[in-house]
């Protein structure tokens, strides 16, 4: 019996001390807004099981075709969000899903924005973490969320020809 508890109490212990370190983020947004702090949308990354499902949801955005990223630095300077540093490429890829060597993590589809300015991308990102490990998401530096201002051709190294930076959110969990 006595054995019965102690083993217990340290069964108790270690299930306490699991649960009271950090865990891996479940959820990070940004909030995407132009050079003249204008809001153009929220971008939200979920860890699931498969990688990263990641959600943009654009507001005020110029109709057509525009290529977006998950850039390698949580920082967006305006005017032109060049400190949001390159396409987050953890793995050292090439550019763009077409490309034979691609695609870098943070390469997503072209998100097609309507009429009214409005568009939303739904992608996963296969086998990506948001958090713990040399690979996640949020390291160190954090990352961003850009919008150019033409479409990716989802093929050029280093990025798809895409345009200027003219949108860009950091993204935070909690």
């Amino acid at each position: 019996m006595k054995i019965n508890l102690i083993a217990l109490a340290a069964v108790s212990a270690l299930a306490l001390t699991a649960a009271a370190k950090p865990g891996v983020a479940a959820t990070a947004t940004a909030t995407v807004t132009a050079a003249d702090g204008t809001a153009h949308g929220t971008v939200t990354a979920t860890q699931t099981t498969t990688g990263l499902d990641v959600v943009y949801t654009a507001t005020g955005l110029t109709p057509g075709e525009h290529g977006v990223h998950v850039h390698t630095a949580g920082k967006c300077d305006a005017p032109d969000f060049t400190t949001a540093g390159g396409h987050w490429n953890p793995t050292g890829k090439m550019h763009g899903s077409m490309n034979p060597h691609g695609p870098h993590a943070g390469d997503l589809p072209n998100l097609t924005v309507a009429e009214d300015g409005t568009g939303t991308i739904r992608f996963t990102i296969p086998g990506a973490t948001l958090s713990g490990g040399e690979e996640a998401m949020l390291d160190a530096d954090g990352a961003a969320f850009v919008v150019h201002a033409g479409p990716d051709d989802l093929k050029t190294d280093p990025a798809g020809n895409s345009g200027g930076r003219i949108a860009c959110g950091t993204f935070s969990t909690g």
